[in-house]
């Protein structure tokens, strides 16, 4: 089988790599060059793109480098932006599966005859009893990507391939070394590829350079104003530090954001919960959406039992406010580690 592996310079897809040879298949190696802007660190830097070919060079097979550039910037950068701006807290690393990765590159792989892209994902597939596909939690626990890859339809799904997903992370770094990869050692990219260091201040100069930022008063459930934040633009449902509060009061988080208005609404941890969310852009196109799920609302948050009703899903118990623009990921509660699909969030006000 024709294999394109999707190379990021990291240590998983360099096993991934390694493992489709391994099993006899003809590969090829593959970084996607997204960003060359002034952060032109983390995720699908220069350094990493050398070090994917260098590993690439290691394990005798051949390596390209495509430019998605302008797909990137179109499709991630500017909805990220205007997201903020409208006061939403976007996922930019979902974005790019739904558009680059999971879409453009398998788009580009077929049109040039291979049969599968492999990725390091740490995600399985599955083939269930009536012949469909389904998404998978990796093996490892604290590694699952499973809810940032929830929009990969059966069509796609049928043309992929997750060779770490078996694995834990120990296992894919101790492969890594005894194979004298260069990659064996290298932490692993915690950014946004654009943006270097996201919960610094790289993250603020990035948007005020862009989109501009706007101070907000903040103010209590009585309408009294008790801090100032410089940009409600990096503000989000939950947050409790950063809100300009004074000290010794009891922990107060973010319960509402009005962008337009430029007020942010602060109450107790018991204010955070709701017992539905409002949802849009439903993914992957072909399933249904109504009955018992088990909701994610974060990476590595706990999925919770909820109930799809249309465009809203319920909770069986009340829930922490999810921040619009977040991704809300749905597994089958007969299957927990299978995912069904997901959603984004909806603004709380129009």
């Amino acid at each position: 089988m024709r294999v394109m592996v999707a190379m990021s310079g990291g240590v998983d897809s360099s096993v991934t790599a390694a493992l489709c040879r391994q099993a006899g298949h003809e590969v090829v190696g593959v970084t996607l060059k997204l960003w060359g802007g002034e952060s032109d660190r983390g995720c699908c830097s220069v350094a990493d793109v050398d070090d994917a070919r260098r590993v690439a060079d290691q394990l005798g097979i051949d390596h390209h480098v495509f430019n998605y550039s302008e797909e990137f910037d179109a499709a991630v950068v500017s909805p990220y932006l205007r997201a903020h701006e409208a006061g939403l807290t976007p996922n930019p690393c979902i974005e790019c599966n739904r558009a680059i990765k999971f879409d453009a590159l398998h788009q580009r792989a077929l049109a040039l005859g291979f049969d599968a892209v492999a990725t390091g994902h740490h995600a399985r597939i599955v083939t269930r009893a009536d012949g469909s596909r389904r998404l998978r939690r990796g093996a490892d626990r604290a590694k699952d990507q499973s809810y940032v890859l929830y929009m990969i339809g059966e069509q796609v799904l049928a043309s992929t391939m997750f060779p770490v997903g078996d694995l834990d992370k120990g296992e894919v770094r101790r492969l890594a070394a005894e194979l004298g990869l260069r990659t064996a050692v290298k932490p692993d990219s915690q950014d946004v590829c654009f943006i270097a260091g996201e919960r610094s201040r790289a993250r603020e100069t990035f948007l005020g350079d862009r989109i501009g930022l706007r101070p907000a008063r903040v103010l209590d459930a009585t309408g009294v104003e008790v801090g100032r934040v410089p940009a409600i633009e990096l503000v989000t449902i939950g947050q409790r530090k950063g809100l300009g509060l004074g000290g010794g009061a009891a922990p107060r988080y973010v319960v509402d954001i009005d962008h337009r208005a430029a007020v942010v609404t602060v109450g107790e941890q018991a204010d955070l919960l709701t017992d539905t969310v409002a949802l849009q852009r439903f993914a992957p196109s072909e399933r249904t959406w109504r009955g018992a799920v088990l909701a994610q609302c974060s990476a590595h948050g706990e999925p919770q039992p909820a109930m799809l009703d249309g465009m809203v899903l319920r909770w069986d118990r009340p829930t922490k406010r999810v921040a619009p623009g977040q991704s809300v990921v749905f597994f089958d509660p007969a299957a927990p580690d299978e995912v069904i699909g997901g959603a984004v969030a909806a603004a709380l006000r129009a």
